[in-house]
């Protein structure tokens, strides 16, 4: 049977892609084919290369200006515009195609559907964690809410997971219900009413054991019988 092509986004610094090996093996380790995007800057490019992908995974990474409530703190820089536009051409290209969001890439998909996002959420929200490892946050517990497809997979039971991210969603975007908390409120998950998106807070990869649900859905659902 062949595997699922998934699109991997990537970081880029300095006119340089660099990815976290983590992600690539999530994706092999559920059945799927990791196969990473080039930063393309047209919307040809990034429509013929949506052709040849079953699905796409959007990586962490740098600050996300659209939809931005306040200023990016000096500990976060904003997203090069070079991985932006790459980002929203290949996103626009896959809409209609599973999607899953990691970390940034989930604020990117909140953001692309109208969706606002705090600068720095832990002085913008009253009460909130410090939910960054580079600023001393530590572990927390992830509560999913049932019924939704990451409560379907993931479970119920708080389940602990790990925090890197100063941003964070503030105002769902269209098409978006929220169904994951830390226990200060703050959004750690996303899906879209279509059930074609996911998005999450953490960083999953980084914790295949306990996620592996997670992965095998989502290559899961990008398989595409041949013909």
């Amino acid at each position: 049977m062949q595997r699922p092509r998934i699109g991997i986004t990537t970081s880029y610094e300095n006119g340089k892609q660099k990815i976290d090996h983590n992600y690539i093996h999530a994706i092999e380790a559920a059945g799927g084919l990791p196969i990473i995007i080039p930063m393309l800057q047209s919307a040809e490019a990034a429509n013929q290369f949506a052709n040849i992908l079953d699905g796409l995974v959007i990586t962490g990474g740098p600050g996300i200006t659209k939809g931005l409530i306040g200023e990016l703190p000096d500990d976060l820089e904003p997203v090069d515009e070079t991985r932006d536009k790459a980002d929203s051409l290949i996103y626009q290209a896959m809409e209609e195609k599973p999607m899953l969001g990691i970390c940034y890439g989930m604020q990117f998909i909140n953001a692309q559907r109208g969706g606002t996002i705090y600068g720095d959420v832990q002085h913008q929200l009253d009460d909130a964690l410090v939910h960054s490892k580079g600023r001393g946050g530590s572990e927390h517990v992830l509560c999913l809410e049932a019924p939704s497809k990451l409560a379907e997979l993931l479970g119920t039971t708080p389940l602990t997971i790990n925090t890197f991210h100063i941003q964070a969603i503030a105002e769902i975007g269209q098409g978006l219900r929220a169904v994951g908390f830390a226990p200060d409120g703050v959004i750690e998950a996303i899906e879209s009413l279509d059930d074609k998106q996911i998005g999450v807070q953490f960083h999953p990869e980084r914790m295949f054991e306990q996620t592996r649900p997670l992965f095998a859905d989502f290559v899961r659902r990008c398989f595409q019988p041949q013909k």
